[in-house]
């Protein structure tokens, strides 16, 4: 079987792994949490950086500084994963999905005004499957209307939106370091920020709000999310491989694309780059045409050993977002993604000749079809 993903620990990773054993850094009070934090922080240009268990619980925490009231309203896209909805609904405010663009597969700025109310306090900008967001506009829209960006970097670790870096755009933005993403840890995510207050509040949020002045007095009851030593020195190992993975996952999404051209496929390909950014292809993506069935795609290709993943299913879709009332339910590109699209294996264990495999089996069952 040809894996959707299948991550590699170099040599150097594993030694840095095994060198922070060997000096029992293994806890999340070890010196290694906190040099991976000052490295996240310069590298993404911000003052403050906060590592935790994984990239829901950054959410999680991210939302919980924002202060959002019962009423307040919190627009994100319908098509992302299932994270961002639980973070603002456990902070009591409302969730506004918007539609994404059909090509980049990202929120833009008319996408957010089509559902911009008197009670928007929040935008979630997520990047997704490698490019970005409407990043400039829509910041400047936030800035006009005074509404807090929280940002959702964790397919986009590395990217940016012309000369400015997702990561550092969010009054609070968020990473994952999933086995799947740019850098992992195995389980992790970070908080960036460069607010000293919420810095401060984030760092006792995810550690049961312990203080060093008055130990085992608690003001608040928070949670214990913190990351451990043995992580944190994988992390900074795999940071010094970030921009190798992402242009090694650039010549094999252009790969996919020549091929899939070349032998015909009728289906419609992401987009290599647009006018701010070149695509990484965190995940190479296909959209399949509405007369084909999906699923029935997916289930022939793992019979012949090609395992795949389906996009993402639309928020507003789900069944647990049954309560919500949708001020626009005419989300057309997210429910298309959602039921048409497909991302293929990629990664360093996919060679070249397996990607035309991959290529010709797509075209192989799309004509059965």
């Amino acid at each position: 079987m040809i894996k959707v993903f299948s991550p590699k620990l170099s040599y150097r990773d594993k030694l840095s792994v095994f060198r922070a054993l060997t000096k029992n850094e293994i806890s999340g009070t070890s010196n290694k949490v906190q040099e991976f934090e000052e490295r996240l922080a310069s590298s993404f240009n911000r003052k403050y950086s906060v590592v935790c268990s994984n990239g829901s619980v950054a959410l999680d925490i991210a939302f919980q500084l924002m202060n959002l009231k019962k009423d307040d309203e919190v627009i994100l896209p319908s098509f992302t994963i299932i994270s961002c909805l639980s973070a603002i609904v456990r902070t009591g405010a409302t969730p506004v999905f918007c539609d994404v663009d059909s090509k980049t597969w990202n929120m833009q700025i008319q996408d957010v005004k089509n559902v911009y109310t008197n009670n928007t306090k929040a935008v979630l900008m997520v990047h997704t499957y490698g490019l970005t967001a409407d990043v400039k506009e829509i910041k400047k829209f936030c800035k006009e209307k005074k509404l807090k960006i929280i940002e959702d970097t964790a397919e986009a670790h590395g990217q940016y939106f012309d000369n400015i870096q997702c990561g550092s755009i969010g009054d609070v933005s968020t990473l994952s370091f999933y086995a799947n993403k740019h850098v992992t840890t195995g389980e992790g995510g970070a908080i960036l920020t460069n607010n000293f207050e919420i810095y401060k509040k984030a760092k006792q949020m995810i550690n049961l709000d312990f203080k060093n002045s008055k130990r085992f007095f608690h003001d608040n009851l928070y949670w214990n999310y913190r990351l451990g030593g043995l992580q944190s020195a994988l992390g900074l190992s795999q940071l010094n491989n970030l921009n190798r993975v992402i242009l090694s996952k650039i010549k094999q999404g252009k790969k996919y694309t020549y091929l899939f051209n070349k032998y015909n496929v009728d289906i419609d390909l992401p987009v290599t780059s647009t006018d701010h950014s070149f695509n990484h292809f965190w995940v190479y993506g296909i959209v399949l045409k509405d007369n084909v069935n999906r699923d029935d795609v997916a289930k022939k290709l793992s019979d012949a050993g090609i395992e795949t993943r389906p996009f993402f299913y639309p928020l507003h879709l789900q069944p647990s977002a049954k309560i919500f009332k949708q001020k626009n339910k005419n989300l057309i590109n997210s429910e298309r993604l959602g039921t048409q699209g497909l991302y293929l294996p990629l990664g360093k264990h996919v060679r070249p000749w397996q990607q035309k495999k991959i290529v010709l089996q797509v075209k192989k069952i799309i004509q059965g079809n």
